[in-house]
């Protein structure tokens, strides 16, 4: 049976007032129909993800508070790490248990949701649609009382989106609200690491003064990559991810409230950051072990031939150059036509022609420089430059 949305303690009344963006966009069957109709079919050919340790999966300490799944960034590309994750734990909580009460929704840079053009290929609200909240010190404190899930989070936050690939393993200071959420709620951190993520978009690197620029137009930062001229002559390379096998690896649960004997409001700022470095060294080295064991490979070109070979009638849809026709056209048929439990037909014949044909503005994509203006355009609607989120 279902928790009940709203717990079972009283909130304070301001987080209680906060209890919309539970709801806001999230849609469980915009999920499930992107999933089934896209996302299993990239994840297949594509990104041939694996959950390592996923089959004995962690049920809450505390009923009446959300497991913190933490997990590491590696690389510098479009975050496909995120909606690869997601979309493979949506199908095993759905065939192991039946349910998707655990799956956990993700905290996410709220830079990911200020502007369209950061959501996938023009999705709107993609990233909420799909469960996403933005990372705030009040939604986070919401969502300590939210019953349906568990959340997720990056406590490397945006610093670990940007570090570069000759840092892609290692951990960045982690977020201390991680940390006193976890001691004021008495549950758990679970900490699971992505390896390969940082061959979506390899060798590309970190410049802060150039970070601190694109942000002003609502980017968390420009991958300096030798993708980078490519992305002026095809636009659809700004969401590019090359086929780096990823691999999920759960970690070993970790209780802060072991790790002091002070309760969460006698500890001060130092001494939270002291704990957050224990959390980040015990990480570290389960990171460094999950790297050694699946992260010699990270493409895997034999395997990736034999499974585009196998799902040869969905061509051209698992390579990246047709993924913008897909997407356009299930928001085109889920949003804006409002159609449910439909089938996209990726295996007809002629279909991604026919897409172009009813999304034309998915040739902006591939037009050089001059593709950015539509695509610029649309992306930054009702959007004012420079304007913090």
């Amino acid at each position: 049976m279902p928790r009940p949305l709203v717990a079972s303690v009283p909130l304070p009344p301001d987080l209680a007032a906060n209890q919309h963006i539970y709801s806001d966009y999230f849609k469980e069957e915009f999920t499930q129909t992107l999933d089934e109709n896209i996302l299993q079919l990239l994840d297949r050919v594509w990104f041939r993800s694996e959950l390592v340790g996923f089959d004995d999966y962690p049920q809450r300490n505390n009923p009446d508070r959300p497991l913190i799944f933490a997990s590491n960034h590696s690389g510098m590309a479009f975050p496909w790490d995120a909606i690869v994750c997601l979309s493979h734990l949506w199908r095993h909580l759905r065939q192991r248990h039946g349910h998707l009460r655990d799956l956990p929704r993700p905290l996410s840079a709220p830079l990911l949701s200020a502007t369209t053009l950061m959501n996938p290929y023009l999705v709107r609200d993609f990233w909420k649609k799909c469960g996403s909240v933005d990372a705030t010190t009040r939604n986070f404190e919401t969502m300590m009382y939210y019953q349906d899930h568990n959340l997720m989070l990056y406590p490397e936050g945006v610093a670990g989106i940007g570090k570069g690939f000759n840092r892609k393993y290692q951990l960045q200071r982690l977020a201390t609200s991680m940390i006193r959420m976890s001691l004021l709620h008495g549950t758990d951190i679970v900490p699971f690491y992505c390896v390969n993520g940082e061959y979506l978009d390899p060798y590309a690197y970190s410049f802060g003064w150039i970070n601190r620029l694109v942000k002003k137009i609502g980017i968390p930062f420009l991958p300096i990559t030798g993708l980078l001229l490519l992305m002026v002559v095809q636009p659809w390379i700004f969401y590019l991810a090359l086929p780096a096998k990823l691999t999920f690896v759960m970690g070993t649960r970790i209780r802060p409230a072991d790790l002091t004997a002070k309760a969460h409001d006698e500890l001060t700022r130092p001494e939270y950051e002291a704990l957050g470095e224990q959390v980040r060294q015990r990480m570290q080295a389960e990171l460094d072990a999950a790297v050694a064991a699946h992260g010699q490979h990270p493409y895997r070109w034999r395997e990736l031939w034999q499974r585009m070979k196998e799902n040869r009638r969905f061509f051209p849809f698992f390579l990246p150059f047709a993924w913008p026709a897909a997407f356009t056209e299930f928001e085109r048929r889920f949003v804006t036509n409002g159609e449910r439990n439909f089938k996209m037909r990726l295996d007809a014949p002629g279909a991604f022609w026919k897409m172009l044909w009813r999304n034309p503005f998915v040739l902006a994509y591939f037009i050089p420089l001059l593709g950015w203006i539509p695509l610029a355009l649309k992306g930054y609607k009702n959007h004012k430059l420079g304007r913090r989120p």
